[in-house]
This record gives structure tokens, C-alpha cells and sequence, in this order.
């Protein structure tokens, strides 16, 4: 992908042109970021209070019954995002679905066992233990470049 910056005096607010033969899930990420950008912050509640997050102190999200929720090394929040709109917010470098109900930071892996036939045991900071599903495998070793 070519990049191309020019500085223009007439330009009085920044425009972004991109220019392809076709459209493809590379370019259609590309203008997903820089159409909303990434979040700063995930808002996340315990109780009454709220909190504002920060992304790289987040070890996962998970489903827990009806609700998401999101852990940290600090404790488990609860989130009003589905996982679905988490995994189209975070950075898919960052943060990776290792299976239906759980999306964990790649930043906060710590071990992989790949002992167990046709599974990974995931061990993030703090020694939480997830497991990667057998249809998020190839994401998984795409991701982490096994």
C-alpha cells in the first residue's frame, strides 16, 4: 500500500482520498478507523459507578450469562457492547476472538499450551486461563504467527 502526504496551504480542513482498483477488507478496515477511530477508553460499570478503561489495561471480554463483561488486573466490569460491536471497535491488532463468547488482548498473553489435540489453552497476565475454539484456531495462529 502506497502512502502518499501532500501540504496544502488552500486546504483548509484535512481530506482523506483513497484510491484502489477494489474494494477489499484492508481498505474497508482502513476507512472503518479512520471513519470512527479507535476508542480511547472502553466505559464499563460495577454498580453504580462507571468507569472509563483504558484499552491496554483490559486482559479480556467475555460473555457472562445475558451480559459482557470485561476483566482487568484490577477486577471484572460489566460492558453494555455485545461482543460483536467490541470485536468491530478494538484494534484487530491488539485484541482477537478466540471464540464465541471471549475476546482477549494479545498484549496480556503470557502462555500458549498447544499440548491439548485440536485446542490452545490461552494464560493471560495475572494467570486467568482461557480456551481458543476450534473454528478461531486459524485467527489464533494468524495472529500470534505460529
Amino acid at each position: 500500500m502506497d502512502v502518499e502526504f501532500r501540504l496544502d496551504p488552500a486546504q483548509t480542513t484535512p481530506k482523506i482520498i483513497v484510491c484502489a482498483d477494489r474494494l477489499t477488507d484492508e481498505i474497508r478496515e482502513l476507512l472503518l478507523r479512520l471513519e470512527h477511530g479507535r476508542p480511547t477508553a472502553i466505559t464499563a460499570t460495577q454498580g453504580d459507578q462507571v468507569l472509563l478503561l483504558d484499552p491496554g489495561s483490559i486482559l479480556r471480554f467475555f460473555a457472562d450469562g445475558k451480559s459482557v463483561s470485561v476483566q482487568t488486573a484490577d477486577g471484572i466490569y460489566t460492558v453494555r457492547q455485545r461482543l460483536y460491536e467490541l470485536e468491530e471497535l478494538l484494534d484487530p491488532h491488539k485484541f482477537v476472538r478466540i471464540s464465541h463468547s471471549e475476546i482477549v488482548s494479545l498484549a496480556h498473553v503470557t502462555a500458549l499450551d498447544l499440548s491439548l489435540s485440536g485446542t490452545i489453552r490461552m494464560t493471560l497476565t495475572g494467570g486467568v486461563t482461557c480456551f481458543v475454539s476450534r473454528r478461531c484456531l486459524k485467527k489464533i495462529r494468524q495472529a500470534l504467527e505460529l
